[in-house]
């Protein structure tokens, strides 16, 4: 709904643009009438019944005003506008891309986390497993009721985690009903549990090349773009106006013969400013500060985009680090794991070390769920770092494409 929202403010910056547009070409008004009169005939009082006339009188006119451009004052403003409407186009597609980023990092959590549930029922069911095992050891007397309190605790920890997933399941699946637009728990969403592969690196190239493709930079552009023109007209404001007005106007007391006899009239205004305090040069001194403030944004905007880029790429260079790490991490954890348990039924070493490794074990699996999950998170915000144009609805193809156009 925010990315509708965000189409209907472009529809209103393109309306704006086209009534500044017309500023450029005359306005033409038309009127029409008629009029009727009744009056008595000569002689006639207010206690006799004279006889009345009727007297109809039609009129009809065209009326013209039209500035004459001579310094580009009215050409910058309308300039201005369809810069800034460009801009608002800028900001709807900059909009859709962080919805839909937005909308995969979070789709991303979600098929974490029902990961998370599979792999903490999984879990649940070995520690279910390995407490009756204990629990039988403990009844022939080769267990101690330590050992049997410390599993029920870890099949007690393992069931509570179950639960507490799966309601964060389910307020992620509220949030991404949210962002498609849709009221929590309408929305159809794929039962996906595996994680997706990571696809290859794009090729960035060098990043002060990509961030010119991003839509809020192009944004901030097309608004210095505007505040330049806003510069011009300013300056343009100062000087002379030349305004021209012309009517044609005709009455007649039959409408055949209205357009017999016209009366014309033209005149022209000129418009000098004189004495005004000052308020045309500080209107001046004010778009230019106003248009080097844009500048220096746009100069830390660039830097922070580019910062962006390299901080993703960092970031998923360290991620992929740590997950091959952990996963390496696994295979030791699970052969220690075996090792210690056949140990511990042999009698040759305390339950507590198995315990431990059960439990590192298992936070390892959840850890690599986890840095799998973040490793796409960075990729879609390296993705959103360098992303482009994107396709838009076939009502602002039209905009897009005039835009293209443009040198």
């Amino acid at each position: 709904l925010s990315l509708r929202a965000s189409c209907q403010r472009l529809r209103q910056a393109r309306a704006v643009a086209d009534r500044q547009r017309a500023g450029l070409f005359p306005s033409l008004d038309a009127t029409a009438g008629a009029e009727r009169q009744e009056s008595d005939s000569a002689g006639a009082t207010a206690f006799s019944s004279g006889r009345s006339t009727r007297d109809t009188t039609f009129s009809a006119g065209l009326s013209a005003s039209y500035e004459v451009d001579l310094w580009g004052r009215v050409q910058s403003l309308s300039e201005a506008e369809a810069l800034r409407a460009s801009a608002t186009l800028a900001d709807y597609q900059a909009a859709a891309i962080s919805l839909s980023g937005e909308i995969a990092s979070t789709w991303f959590q979600l098929v974490e986390q029902r990961a998370q549930r599979a792999l903490a029922e999984t879990q649940l069911k070995t520690n279910q497993t390995v407490l009756t095992v204990i629990e039988s050891r403990f009844a022939t007397g080769q267990s101690g009721s330590a050992d049997v309190l410390r599993q029920r605790q870890l099949v007690s920890a393992s069931g509570e985690r179950r639960s507490s997933i799966a309601g964060e399941v389910s307020v992620l699946q509220h949030q991404l009903a949210v962002l498609l637009g849709r009221s929590p728990g309408q929305a159809s969403l794929p039962d996906s549990k595996s994680l997706p592969l990571l696809p290859p690196l794009p090729d960035t190239g060098v990043p002060a090349d990509l961030v010119q493709r991003r839509p809020d930079l192009q944004q901030d552009w097309r608004l210095i773009q505007a505040a330049d023109q806003d510069v011009a007209a300013a300056i343009s404001n100062r000087f002379p106006r030349i305004s021209i007005d012309a009517s044609f106007s005709s009455q007649a007391n039959d409408a055949s013969d209205l357009f017999d006899n016209w009366l014309a009239t033209l005149a022209g205004n000129l418009l000098v400013p004189l004495v005004d305090g000052g308020q045309r040069r500080a209107e001046v001194r004010r778009t230019e500060a106003a248009l080097e403030a844009l500048i220096q944004e746009y100069g830390q905007a660039v830097l922070t985009a580019i910062r962006e880029i390299e901080d993703a790429l960092a970031r998923e260079q360290q991620q992929t680090r740590s997950l091959e790490s952990l996963e390496e991490q696994i295979q030791y954890a699970d052969t220690a794991y075996r090792q210690l348990r056949n140990q511990y039924l042999n009698g040759a070493v305390s339950y507590i070390e198995v315990l431990n490794a059960l439990q590192d074990r298992q936070e390892l699996q959840r850890a690599v769920l986890n840095t799998r999950q973040q490793l796409l998170t960075t990729r879609v915000m390296l993705y959103r770092a360098i992303a482009g144009r994107i396709d838009t609805p076939q009502t602002l193809k039209t905009a897009e494409t005039a835009e293209s156009k443009k040198p």
